[in-house]
């Protein structure tokens, strides 16, 4: 019987995707291990988003091969967006990888890790024939590699949105939704099992249900979620400004189980950027998408994403996106430098802006940032709130942690509890609690049991 060690790259909708592929191997009778040194086999699931994302793939891959040479590896599969992106090259400048899987393979795994050699040369047969249209559902296997308590669901799969920067409808394929009985059944599943939160996860999530003839998909979807009471927290993330709608937001107020989070990744607030980035809105809709979602949702916590050094950007551009995030203040707020990336509309327009200028306008918008974030944190000083449990803090034993409705797993923040009640004893992970938050940091929050 073979060893299989899985190693998995990228964002939570490729962990779904490693899980849907433990699910199969166990199924198939492989023994999953967590650790690649003692593996026969091993799977490395990859991202090909980005410059950076595409060297750690391809650096875990190399570092894989080694094992080849000091440990008991056998043979090594190659899976995920980098193989979409770079099939090819992966088999020919990496021999040691014997076989590579798309993203609408994965349910093969378990005839790649069997026979590479054969399943490869099928799939160099294959090559080009097959659309990239793979959905999972309730009935696919999972070996959840999250902490038990929260457990991510993928609602569709691929886009269709002409975003000059991104590659995903090439490595994810169109957009596609799994059925909204389908989604219930596993979210009815996971809480038998244990599950408190679910997180669901798509490349756009308010779109959810469109391409089925839904109007408000995602609204109704949550709605029949709440309403059937299987877990005790519910989120979403990856909104679309022009898709999130106040019918959305009117059912996240209903229900106490839906989290009031809302991850809306904007990516920039100047007119003249966005139309180059072929995003809809500008500054001055956005302003009125983030009022209207704090005035239906009161209490809600705002996310966003941003691009600096976009082709183009030029210091008004980027001056009015700092001056949009000082007056929007959000409570959660990642940027990043654009990637220059082959295959892209972006990848062809002029002005590209020097990477140093780019790193020093992302400095200076984490730096707004923090200081907000240190203001909206310190509103919560004083307040009772629920805290889901993880276990000790990452940081150190001394400390529990966990996090609020408005905390996202692996994402932001978390609430550090460092007064336990004496007549308590100590949480365990999954745990819902009482806490009331007595001091608080840039991106943390510190509290005590009640």
């Amino acid at each position: 019987m073979k060893s299989i060690g899985m190693v998995s790259l990228g964002c939570p909708k490729n962990l779904v995707d490693s899980e849907v592929m433990m699910g199969v191997l166990r199924r198939h009778g492989f023994q999953l291990t967590s650790d690649p040194a003692t593996a026969n086999v091993v799977v490395v699931n990859t991202c090909g988003f980005i410059d950076t994302a595409k060297q750690e793939s391809i650096d875990t891959i190399l570092e894989m091969a080694e094992l080849k040479k000091t440990g008991s590896l056998e043979k090594l599969v190659v899976a995920g967006c980098l193989v979409e992106r770079y099939r090819n090259d992966l088999r020919n400048e990496i021999p040691e990888i014997d076989a590579v899987l798309g993203t609408s393979q994965i349910e093969q795994i378990a005839e790649a890790c069997s026979d590479p050699a054969s399943f490869g040369r099928q799939e160099q047969a294959n090559a080009g024939r097959d659309a990239i249209t793979y959905l999972y559902s309730d009935q696919t296997p999972r070996v959840l590699a999250t902490a038990p308590h929260s457990a991510y669901i993928k609602i569709s799969e691929g886009c269709d949105r002409p975003c000059t920067f991104c590659v995903i409808p090439e490595m994810r394929g169109h957009f596609r939704s799994r059925s909204p009985e389908s989604i219930l059944r596993e979210v009815e599943q996971l809480g038998a099992a244990g599950t408190r939160e679910v997180v669901l996860i798509a490349q756009e999530s308010t779109l959810y249900g469109s391409d089925l003839g839904l109007r408000h998909g995602l609204a109704d979807l949550l709605d029949r979620m709440a309403a059937a009471g299987a877990v005790d927290w519910i989120r979403f993330l990856y909104a679309y400004p022009t898709t999130a709608s106040d019918r959305l937001f009117e059912v996240m107020a209903a229900h106490d189980s839906l989290c009031n989070y809302l991850d809306v990744p904007l990516q920039h607030a100047s007119r003249d950027v966005l139309k180059r980035m072929k995003r809809p809105g500008d500054r001055g809709y956005y302003e009125k998408l983030v009022d209207r979602a704090r005035s239906i949702v009161p209490d809600i916590a705002i996310r966003t994403t941003f691009i600096v050094g976009f082709p183009g950007e030029t210091d008004a551009d980027f001056d009015e996106l700092a001056g949009f995030v000082r007056t929007a203040k959000f409570d959660r707020m990642g940027v990043f430098t654009y990637s220059d990336e082959e295959g892209t509309g972006a990848y062809l327009l002029d002005g590209k802006v020097d990477p140093a200028v780019a790193t020093e306008r992302r400095d200076i918008l984490m730096e707004i940032q923090r200081e907000i974030s240190l203001e909206r944190n310190r509103e919560h000083v004083g307040t009772v709130v629920d805290v889901m449990m993880e276990g000790r803090s990452e940081e150190t034993d001394l400390l529990l942690q966990g996090r609020m409705r408005s905390q996202a797993p692996e994402i932001d923040g978390v609430v550090l509890v460092n007064e336990l009640l004496d007549d308590e004893s100590i949480p365990e992970e999954g745990d819902i609690v009482r806490v009331e938050i007595t001091d608080a940091h840039e991106y943390d929050l510190v509290g005590r049991l009640v």
